[in-house]
């Protein structure tokens, strides 16, 4: 058995940006460095698959994470970075085929204003217009802008305050797809923006109804028929084909899914393949259909139970390639022949830990002080205590509107190759189980998700095998809230905690977050104008004369989201208590740990303290 957690955090990963233009060069984002860099598979060169990701050609070499794809009929690529974790994305322009990995100071500025945020949003098909969303207006709001790429003229499509984040265009140019945070939690609207600014069109509107979700229209070549995957008028996420007219006048609105899970559709630039995707309990689902006719072509053969995505189709719909990952597959691409019906690994990112000791997840779901059933995937050790009982770790993510899926976890596997059970819930205001469960624990309803962490711990004392004298708490961000809420409000069930850039107290947290995030998280715990008395009782900070757990805490130092304050204030609490208290600090990360070299520093001290602490 194992008792180094190295070569597990080592483990890399692949996963699918974009093909150029002639579907012969894919572009793949790979750690293979440390951090998230853009490599590219040359598959006109037919090459033997799979491919080592070692052998991919590594086209940037910056020190933060970069993303990227290819600028439509081009052989250049659009990218995008921050600096130290900052979240000021900024956008430039390089060659694939550089002589050496690309560096900040080898690329071509296209929108960069370091005191700033731009996300791009799509370029048209010919190559000219980009959208892009930016703050830059008033540090606060984001406007959704166009930009002549021929002659860097630009035009502002909205300005109105929020935030209108573009998610594509229609093939000719006319339309943009703006999407539009409401001040409802877990609500959106999708805009349609005329190029021209003459006309607006709004996609399932619903601001008499409950909050929904509207998804970015996918276009078929004619430009009218698109289809868009929402949750208005129902508790599932459903995709429609529907016709917008050239007046934005929307009509033949058909549902394509059924609505037992949520689901995606995509069509690829020829409009030969609607592809749908389905999140069914968490696990992915997948098949090709007809676009015209709806009817079924091929439903698409996954590697396993796990979680694809994101695919992306060649120009010409030939190749459909997607990630996936599992408990059992670390994260690799696979590639789909939409005329051969085969699909093939494309990439083997290096991984030094044995995968015949990775073990699946096992779903279970633990009944709640109100009856609601949450659900959890389980994880156990293969070997048998010896008639004693495991520890065990209980996971809770992010979000709080996000959902745990079973997806590779380096953290994971090593606590149960070390010896320990995890239990991984998705609590009441998760996605992925319907409207009505995500809005569980929206306002006062706060802590009945905290309450769904004390069912979990019974369901862990019902079973045989797992100790619930040694249970700890683990999590990151909302997650890390979700931890300290566990600590405070339930100190005789949970015997430590680990919390990842977590929120201590929900007053200062958005008091001090960065302005262009407040409005966003207090549609989602509550106003400082109307609610501080609510954030104040619902925060873990004011019942921390209950605190009795030792506590590891992870934070980084230029975090915009979660300031580093939260993990100053309740580590300072906790010492004065008397209690352990860790508190690990990284200068150049942000809101998580992106580079390798710091997670191989902090995660070895969550594995040490675990195992002192629980006796592991």
């Amino acid at each position: 058995m194992t008792t180094d957690i190295r070569p597990y955090l080592q483990i890399r990963t692949s996963s699918p940006s974009g093909f150029n233009r002639t579907g012969e060069r894919l572009l793949i984002s790979s750690n293979l460095p440390g951090t998230a860099q853009v490599h590219r598979l040359d598959l006109g060169a037919a090459p033997d698959l799979p491919v080592a990701a070692q052998d991919l050609r590594q086209l940037t070499g910056h020190t933060e994470p970069v993303g990227g794809g290819y600028l439509p009929d081009t052989d250049r690529l659009l990218l995008v970075t921050d600096a130290g974790g900052d979240e000021r994305h900024q956008l430039l322009t390089g060659p694939d085929d550089p002589p050496a990995p690309l560096g900040w100071d080898d690329l071509t500025p296209l929108v960069v204003d370091r005191d700033h945020i731009h996300r791009p949003g799509g370029v048209t098909r010919d190559g000219r217009w980009l959208a892009y969303a930016t703050n830059r207006r008033d540090g606060v709001a984001f406007d959704a802008v166009a930009r002549d790429l021929r002659t860097d003229d630009e035009r502002v499509l909205w300005d109105r305050g929020g935030a209108a984040f573009p998610v594509g265009w229609s093939p000719d140019g006319t339309w943009l797809a703006a999407s539009e945070l409401t001040d409802r939690a877990g609500d959106n609207r999708v805009h349609l923006l005329a190029r021209d600014g003459d006309r607006e069109v709004e996609l399932f509107a619903h601001d008499d109804g409950p909050p929904a979700a509207v998804g970015g229209p996918s276009w078929l070549p004619d430009g009218r028929t698109c289809f868009v995957a929402t949750s208005v008028g129902r508790e599932f996420v459903g995709v429609h084909r529907m016709t917008v007219e050239p007046d934005g006048t929307v009509a033949d609105d058909t549902l394509v899914t059924d609505l037992s899970w949520d689901a995606g559709g995509a069509v690829d630039w020829q409009g030969d393949h609607l592809l749908l995707a389905h999140n069914h309990d968490g696990i992915s689902r997948a098949e090709l259909r007809d676009p015209m006719t709806l009817e079924v072509t091929a439903p698409l053969d996954l590697p396993g139970e796990g979680v694809a995505g994101p695919f992306r189709f060649s120009r010409d719909g030939r190749q459909l390639v997607f990630g996936f990952s599992s408990p059992l597959v670390p994260g690799d691409v696979w590639r789909y022949d939409t005329v051969s019906g085969g699909t093939q690994r494309l990439t083997v990112s290096p991984c030094d830990v044995d995968p015949a000791t990775f073990v699946p997840g096992a779903l279970v779901r633990c009944r709640s002080f109100d009856g609601l059933e949450v659900p959890a995937f389980v994880f156990r050790p293969a070997a048998a205590p010896g008639g004693g009982r495991y520890p065990v770790v209980v996971i809770v993510h992010g979000g709080p509107e996000s959902q745990w899926r079973p997806s590779f976890s380096p953290l994971v596997q090593y606590l149960v190759a070390r010896g320990y059970a995890v239990v991984a819930p998705n609590v009441r205001g998760s996605t992925g189980y319907g409207r009505r469960y995500q809005h569980l624990d929206d306002g006062a309803k706060r802590l009945d998700s905290v309450a769904d962490l004390a069912a979990v711990h019974d369901w862990i004392a019902a079973t045989d095998d797992l100790d619930p004298a040694r249970c700890a708490l683990y999590g990151g961000s909302y997650g890390g809230y979700m931890v300290l809420s566990g600590l405070v409000h339930q100190p005789d069930r949970w015997a430590a905690a680990v919390d990842v850039v977590g929120i201590a107290n929900l007053v200062s947290f958005l008091e001090r977050t960065s302005a262009w995030r407040r409005s966003w998280r207090e549609r989602e715990y509550g106003s400082l104008a109307t609610d501080r008395d609510l954030l104040e009782h619902l925060s873990p900070l004011t019942h921390v004369d209950r605190l009795r757990a030792p506590l590891l805490v992870i934070h980084g130092r230029n975090d915009p989201r979660v300031p580093l304050g939260e993990a100053e204030q309740i580590h300072e609490v906790a010492r004065a208590k008397g209690l352990r208290s860790d508190l690990l600090v990284y200068d150049d990360e942000g809101h998580g740990l992106a580079k390798l070299a710091n997670r191989l520093d902090a995660y070895p001290r969550v594995a040490a303290f675990l195992d002192e602490v629980l006796g592991g």
